[in-house]
């Protein structure tokens, strides 16, 4: 086990966009880049869900999960205990290293491009994975283990879908995701995010009136990585 000082100086740096060149990876490498200057590059661990993914879970994962869950609170080192299968094996084999890798971040950075007004399917598979009953509970108190941890979220919309917005309502990005880390139990002032939006003034025409908007939330989103990854 990392300790607290090796954990706070460490980043799991994910992105789940499937184009190359997005604004969510761009952003995402800005913020490690400046992160890597404070720190140092020893501590930075990246996976590209979308290049290297995520298997989806199967019914032996489900099937192991709930056996766990049976149990009570199950620590992830005593799971292998409960297996029966060569396939929930496997299955436990694919999820404890992403489990122990999120647990052990001081910092996770996740790009998340809006994909259909939701995350990328390259992302949900890797937070299908991870929650697995009791990974994240201590099983002496019952708490939350990850009651500390700091998570920034870099998104990219095509529109706009900010307050007071047309289409505030059709977010279901930034409010899922910070229920989804907040029920895990990151504290609620422990999950940033920083959103460009309208970055589809330049190439779609009917949106060319919003090329100035579009320009000044990717300006104030790129200083707002650089100055979140220098804390």
């Amino acid at each position: 086990m990392l300790s607290a000082r090796d954990q706070a100086a460490s980043l799991l740096h994910l992105d789940s966009s499937h184009s190359g060149d997005s604004v969510t990876r761009r952003l995402s490498a800005r913020f490690a880049d400046a992160w890597r200057e404070r720190h140092g590059p020893s501590g930075h661990r990246y996976r590209d869900l979308a290049a290297d993914p995520v298997p989806p879970i199967s019914p032996a994962y489900c099937a192991l999960g709930r056996r766990v869950e049976k149990n009570g609170y199950v620590p992830p080192a005593k799971v292998d205990a409960l297996i029966e299968t060569e396939a929930e094996e496997r299955e436990w084999a694919l999820t404890l290293p992403l489990i122990e890798r999120f647990t052990g971040a001081g910092t996770v950075l996740i790009g998340a491009p809006m994909y259909n007004f939701s995350v990328p399917a390259s992302l949900k598979a890797w937070i299908d994975r991870i929650t697995f009953p009791g990974a994240f509970t201590d099983p002496d108190t019952g708490e939350s283990v990850l009651r500390d941890k700091r998570i920034v979220v870099v998104t990219a919309r095509g529109g706009a879908y900010g307050p007071g917005t047309p289409r505030e309502g059709f977010d279901f990005q930034e409010p899922y995701l910070r229920a989804y880390f907040g029920g895990l139990g990151v504290a609620e002032d422990g999950v940033t995010f920083v959103n460009a939006e309208m970055t589809l003034a330049d190439l779609v025409p009917h949106l060319a009136r919003f090329r100035g908007m579009a320009a000044e939330s990717l300006a104030e989103a790129r200083e707002a990585v650089v100055a979140l990854a220098s804390r």
